[in-house]
């Protein structure tokens, strides 16, 4: 009988590292000055942070008039970005928990960015619908809760409810699993540091020593948060959907919605991974551990998601064509033949014929072409929703009562400030903890061997330094 031999897999992380030099590679961007390329972007994500913020404050003083909403189209570009940042927000928490889950070692060098991205997207979603209210001072008064003025309830018949519930749950969860994986590296940045900034780090690390039970307690919550983190990945983006869904408008009453949207999610959630770790590996010098590898892994998630998307797109055209309902087939006619023609074949491009490109293997190891790529994606994605949103919308019922909308400068402000909100909480991360988790790295080091550090790694440990190591 012949031998099995077992697949040669290739290295998670190059270089033939020792701890020593992986803790100097990922905790000293957080202990040098600042890198002039680094303050270039913070200035740039600050000043176009203050333009949103005066676009925001312009809208609570001025009004909702100051969008270009009207009877017809009451839901535009807010909803669209919206729902476009929630996307966004999908991927770190399905990189983190799923993959955790299933004890995939390729997340260990994209998780931790992965995470902070899924907080910092979900807080520039939170913000439209409460800008959307029209008074924000009455947003308290969605959450349930007894008051002087008697039990003012919310409506929980409202899909809208049901999303403060899920992406609230959704936020704090996903807040509790990244901070649980930052508190061994913050020990690490502790134990190097000296003065006030000892001192902070002491705080955030909650004391840690590196003792087997506070590894036992960490293992063991990190595993409870994977497990709730989970089951949300696939409820939020399907209550979300389910603010179309639920409704009787033709194009939205659709039951294949919450399944798309998650797809779709994860889709342009990984996009946008790609999109950050792929600078972040080029500025901080992490291609040792953001490797081709990891790369191309996640290409092929979006690979597959991009193909589910499209498989969505194509049931979308062909149930309203064989449900006969007339409003129905009208609602994808105006989608793909209307005034916003452009929106809907650029979605089309964007999200089901340009990941194509990634059935060669070849192509999906290309850096550069991933990089065009995954922005093409997440301007597709967008493309999607305000598709779904607009074109719907601008084609009622009531031929007298439709109507076309283009946004006013207020509203692409306060999208464009997102974008500086988004980057300038990415960047402060990027200062103050390891962008790549360590704790975890030094994990496939030890436990991995060959299989995933390299050649010669093993002599590596052997020969390498016995530093304190609280990993």
């Amino acid at each position: 009988m012949s031998a099995v031999v077992s697949p040669i897999r290739k290295p998670l992380i190059t270089g033939n590292k020792t701890y020593h030099q992986i803790t100097e590679d990922l905790i000293s961007p957080t202990e040098k000055t600042p890198t002039k390329e680094w303050v270039l972007g913070f200035v740039l994500s600050v000043a176009v942070l203050t333009f949103g913020v005066f676009c925001i404050i312009w809208t609570i003083w001025v009004g909702i008039g100051s969008w270009n909403l009207n009877r017809t189209i009451n839901w535009s570009w807010d909803i669209t970005n919206f729902v476009w940042w929630i996307g966004i927000g999908h991927a770190g928490t399905l990189i983190s928990a799923i993959l955790l889950l299933f004890r995939q070692k390729w997340r260990t060098g994209v998780n931790r960015a992965a995470e902070a991205m899924t907080i910092f997207a979900v807080m520039c979603a939170s913000l439209f619908p409460l800008i959307h209210m029209g008074r924000i001072w009455l947003a308290p008064f969605i959450l349930p809760y007894p008051n002087t003025r008697g039990p003012v309830w919310p409506n929980f018949n409202s899909p809208l409810l049901w999303d403060v519930f899920a992406i609230s749950t959704y936020l704090t969860v996903s807040l509790l699993f990244w901070y649980t994986g930052l508190v061994p590296d913050f020990a690490t940045v502790r134990d190097r540091a000296k003065g006030f900034r000892k001192k902070i780090y002491n705080t955030l690390s909650f004391g840690w020593t590196g003792s087997a039970k506070h590894w036992q307690r960490w293992e063991s919550l990190s595993l409870v948060l994977a497990g709730l983190s989970t089951p949300l990945v696939l409820s939020v983006h399907t209550i979300v959907s389910f603010d179309f869904a639920t409704s009787v408008i033709p194009g939205w009453h659709t039951t294949i919605f919450p399944p798309y949207f998650v797809a779709g999610a994860i889709f342009s959630g990984f996009a946008m991974v790609l999109t950050l770790m792929i600078i972040t590996r080029k500025l901080l010098h992490l291609e040792d551990y953001i490797t081709i590898e990891h790369i191309e892994s996640m290409n092929k998630v979006i690979l597959l998601t991009g193909t589910i998307v499209g498989v969505a797109y194509l049931t979308e055209l062909f149930i309203s064509w064989y449900s006969g309902y007339v409003y129905e087939q009208f609602a994808f006619f105006n989608r793909a033949l209307g005034p916003y023609w452009w929106s809907y074949f650029g979605m089309m491009f964007c999200n089901v014929v340009a990941p194509q490109f990634f059935w060669k293997k070849s192509w999906r190891r290309n850096i550069t072409l991933t990089f065009f790529l995954s922005i093409v994606v997440n301007i597709g994605m967008w493309f999607e929703r305000f598709v779904i949103i607009a074109t719907t919308l601008a084609r009622d019922y009531l031929p007298s009562s439709w109507s076309l909308y283009s946004p006013t400068w207020v509203e692409i402000g306060i999208y464009v400030g997102t974008f500086g909100l988004f980057f300038t909480c990415y960047l402060i991360f990027a200062r103050v903890a390891p962008v790549v988790a360590v704790a975890e790295i030094k994990h496939i080091l030890k436990t991995g061997g060959n299989q995933y550090v390299g050649e010669n790694a093993k002599r590596a440990h052997h020969h390498g330094d016995h530093e304190s190591d609280h990993h």
